[in-house]
């Protein structure tokens, strides 16, 4: 009996020497994964830092800082890969590879662990008294992740932090009063179609370009490139895929962004926000009414209203207001909704047959956005697609016709919009090809437009 004591006795004793080391081991097992430069395989970085895009190298800049860098985007827009371009340029420079740890929170391994606990295994057995320069992918996944990131940048721990996240709630939130003063951020989008046409091996004379100059030889390519980017969208590894290819993973990306980056987060056993989102989808650049909406689907008004703004946190869906001085008029006058990817768009919706002016509109929408551009919608008599107010205070009134048969409510819609508003100090008609200046309207090609600067 005494035996069979002691035996257990040391049993227990053994399991509670060893437990920490079991789960210590697991925790650099699962890191291993993710950190290859460790162990002086460089190979797999040189394959993940992908093609380096010029519109985002300040990001890729900002490693050097103190402050903590903070990526957002929707899903597959390339954040990832920026934070690897960043590793690639610390290895470059010479720093050693065992400072560098990258977590992503898709893991679940790693996600079920706490922070302090993945820092302390990293920094006690990896990287012991040195600086270190800690990527944390997915954030969002993390809670209270922000608080535990304050502290150790306000305890002036000798770390660089970069973190990325699929939530726009990170800018709105989580992070933005707590990190006020402590934070770089940057948005990332899919591919704008100038990053399009060099992804394309297309490039421009800059110089030409800013006087809005296009050599007889650039100027069909450049409008074939258009056709695709129409239709197919700007994600980065989309446009490296098969033809066959491309819906079934854009699809895969919509299912994604449904499932991840709203029924998970938000605990939400349904399909119904996946049916929202494709009737969205079809209707792009038209006005959407809480009514409306209602009146499409089986949805309440609460429901609609969440799914508007869990669309809007994951990027896969923004609105636009309808121009007003008047705040109460703008929220009693319905929105319009635009798309994150063309490409994404087609993969899901039920498409009408003519399409390619949604399309085009909601182009322009994006990159007013990348533009960082404030953006309302106005109608009265006739529309205007696009208000744009400028910092100082004066408007462009944009309509979108991807046609050269030009409608005349295209014309009356700019007109009167000047006619009534005083401020507005450009009026602009973005076709398919026809350039022209007539009665105060400057009309532009859309593959112009977009590649202006």
């Amino acid at each position: 009996m005494l035996l069979k004591i002691v035996t257990f006795i040391n049993y227990l004793l053994l399991k509670l020497v060893t437990f920490p080391l079991v789960v210590f081991m697991a925790i650099i097992d699962a890191l291993s994964e993710w950190n290859s430069w460790w162990f002086g395989k460089s190979k797999a970085l040189e394959e993940l830092s992908g093609v380096n895009r010029p519109a985002y190298e300040d990001i890729i800049k900002t490693v050097e800082l103190r402050e903590t860098t903070v990526i957002t985007g929707v899903r597959r827009s390339g954040k990832s890969t920026i934070m690897y371009q960043m590793i690639k340029l610390l290895m470059e420079k010479g720093t050693d590879p065992k400072t560098i740890l990258l977590v992503n929170f898709e893991d679940e391994a790693l996600n079920e662990v706490p922070l302090e606990e993945i820092y302390s295994e990293y920094k006690q057995k990896i990287n012991p008294g040195k600086k270190a320069f800690i990527f944390l992918d997915e954030v969002q996944k993390k809670q209270k992740w922000e608080l535990w990131l304050r502290k150790k940048y306000d305890l002036k721990t000798d770390t660089k932090f970069v973190v990325s996240g699929s939530s726009a709630k990170l800018l709105k939130k989580e992070y933005s009063t707590l990190l006020t003063g402590r934070i770089v951020s940057f948005e990332v989008m899919p591919l704008g179609f100038k990053e399009y046409l060099e992804f394309s091996k297309i490039k421009l004379d800059k110089k030409m370009l800013e006087k809005g100059i296009i050599s007889p030889e650039e100027k069909p390519k450049i409008q074939n490139v258009l056709e695709q980017y129409l239709k197919e969208g700007g994600f980065p590894e989309i446009f490296f895929k098969k033809l066959e290819q491309k819906r079934l993973v854009l699809a895969n990306y919509f299912d994604d962004i449904i499932f991840k980056d709203v029924a998970d987060r938000y605990d939400i056993k349904s399909q119904k926000p996946k049916e929202l989102a494709k009737y969205l989808a079809a209707n792009i650049s038209g006005k959407i009414s809480l009514r409306s909406l209602r009146q499409a689907t089986s949805l309440t008004y609460g429901q609609i209203k969440e799914f508007l703004s869990y669309y809007q946190e994951a990027f896969l869906f923004f609105e636009t207001n309808h121009f007003s001085y008047s705040l109460k008029e703008q929220k009693t006058r319905p929105s319009k909704i635009y798309c994150i990817d063309n490409g994404l768009r087609n993969a899901i919706a039920f498409k009408f047959s003519k399409d390619e002016g949604k399309l085009a509109e909601n182009l322009v929408f994006l990159e007013l956005k990348r533009r960082n551009a404030e953006t309302y919608y106005w109608k009265n008599q006739n529309e205007t697609d696009f208000v744009v107010k400028k910092p100082d205070n004066s408007l462009e009134a944009i309509n979108v016709t991807y046609t050269d048969k030009i409608n005349e409510r295209e014309i009356k819609g700019l007109e009167e919009f000047k006619k009534q508003n005083k401020k507005t100090t450009k009026l602009t008609l973005i076709t398919k090809n026809t350039e022209k200046q007539q009665n105060e309207i400057q009309y532009i090609p859309l593959w112009k437009w977009l590649i202006k600067k």
